[in-house]
């Protein structure tokens, strides 16, 4: 009986609880509590529609963590209290809880676009002008300074013509808001270990798909800063894809020659494509999404026939395995945006074309010279027409060529060091992105 009445007596959590004034619940975040993992969304199949260029749209909320008032903080309990003093957290009363690492490191600045220039603004919001540009980017519009090491690409937002995000040698995922008066970056996320290879926006969501050497691919919300689903893989992620006719598949390839296509839904394979191959260095959907080619590193086998292969995505099996047989490596393969064609850049210093078509024929009369490679992963990208392909340098400078004639348009000094990536608005035809071994992104116009 002493023992009830000493059990029974003493003060309890609930019996605090029931004792103080009720008041509404408010939202906070612990450094020692982490929620349970998040169910990922039930996403429903649909057939694919293309996005949706012209503006205004809904406005993407900032990933501001709600701040409690001092008048309203939530109660914590004396568990939680020892354990927070525990770890050497420090709580006042009536505060907030401490803010996590993740939403500190992730939430830098704004993604929506009250504060872009109006003419940049005016330009969003109407669709372009069908038919050919007739203007090229020939002036510095930004440059954008944030990543410590070498950037491997830049990926302009299908939806939101203003956010552009790159993938940096520096473990992080820069997505910047390109042409706001304020503060030009908008997320740092750094949920990557090692070197992240690439990096690409969802077809239809604010969300960011990202692959690097520490073997996981990783799908962040941009709006909230938080990983939506981590997929493991046993290679290091050298190049990802969506596929443009299911957005919710995408495939990745890696440093020991598989090639993998993932349902974002189940966060499973589907499909392998095995073949023996070395590195990945490029791979690219074809516009109906029932076929896609991929470059490989043949260096070590010798072998050239596999340097270029042309793949069936249903059947699993390669078309053609001979469409590139020259002893070069191709860092970049682009297909066409109209045209049954596509392009590869190539280590001998050139652009190459092929028929889309079999026998996916190499074209051994044109070829865009004049830029350098030099064992860069110099890629290439096509205008919102395709009349013109843009291409980076190992020299620093971005070359315009014409499609139909390979003729040099323009040639823009961009960085001293070599530019590795180029990247066209999707909206803005006369608007590119560029960035650099040295770690710059430059926007011209």
């Amino acid at each position: 009986m002493d023992l009830l009445s000493a059990a029974y007596g003493a003060t309890s959590d609930d019996e605090d609880a029931a004792d103080r004034p009720f008041s509404m619940p408010v939202a906070t975040r612990s450094a020692s509590f982490s929620p349970p993992p998040m169910k990922p969304p039930r996403w429903e199949s649909h057939p694919y529609l293309p996005p949706t260029h012209c503006f205004p749209q809904p406005p993407l909320p900032d990933a501001a963590l709600p701040l409690a008032s001092p008048s309203s903080g939530r109660y914590i309990s004396k568990r939680e209290r020892a354990l927070l003093a525990s770890s050497g957290a420090h709580i006042e009363s009536g505060s907030s809880l401490p803010l996590t690492r993740v939403d500190f490191e992730s939430a830098v600045g704004s993604i929506t676009y009250p504060n872009l220039r109006a003419d940049i603004l005016h330009s969003l919001r109407c669709q372009p002008k069908p038919g050919p540009s007739t203007s090229f980017p020939l002036r510095l519009s930004v440059c954008l300074k944030g990543h410590t090491k070498a950037i491997n690409c830049v990926d302009w937002s299908p939806t939101h013509g203003h956010l552009l995000a790159s993938a940096g040698m520096d473990h992080t995922v820069h997505v910047w808001n390109v042409w706001d008066k304020g503060n030009t970056t908008a997320r740092v996320l750094k949920h990557h270990t090692a070197a992240v290879k690439d990096v690409r926006w969802s077809l239809h969501r604010p969300f960011l798909l990202s692959g690097g050497l520490d073997c996981s691919l990783q799908l962040v919300d941009v709006v909230e800063g938080k990983v939506m689903e981590v997929f493991k893989e046993d290679q290091a992620v050298e190049v990802i894809k969506f596929n443009p006719s299911n957005p919710d598949l995408f495939l990745s390839g890696g440093s020991k020659g598989s090639l993998k296509l993932w349902d974002i839904r189940c966060g499973l394979v589907t499909k392998e494509f095995q073949r023996s191959l070395g590195t990945i260095l490029d791979i690219d959907f074809s516009a109906d999404g029932r076929q896609f080619i991929s470059s490989t590193d043949t260096t070590r086998s010798n072998i050239s026939e596999n340097t270029i292969i042309v793949w069936d995505v249903l059947r699993q099996v390669p078309l053609s395995n001979q469409v590139y047989t020259e002893a070069f490596t191709c860092p970049c393969v682009r297909y066409h945006p109209r045209e049954a064609s596509f392009v590869a850049q190539s280590n001998g210093n050139y652009i190459a074309i092929f028929s889309a078509r079999p026998p996916f024929k190499l074209n051994k009369y044109t070829r865009f010279e004049g830029h350098g490679v030099w064992g860069f992963p110099v890629k290439c990208s096509f205008s919102l027409g395709g009349r013109e392909l843009a291409s980076g340098s190992s020299d620093g400078s971005i070359y315009f060529y014409d499609y139909r004639s390979a003729r040099l348009l323009r040639k823009i000094e961009a960085f001293k060091e070599a530019c590795t990536d180029v990247a066209y608005h999707p909206v803005m035809p006369n608007v590119i992105a560029a960035c650099s071994w040295a770690g710059e992104i430059s926007v011209f116009e």
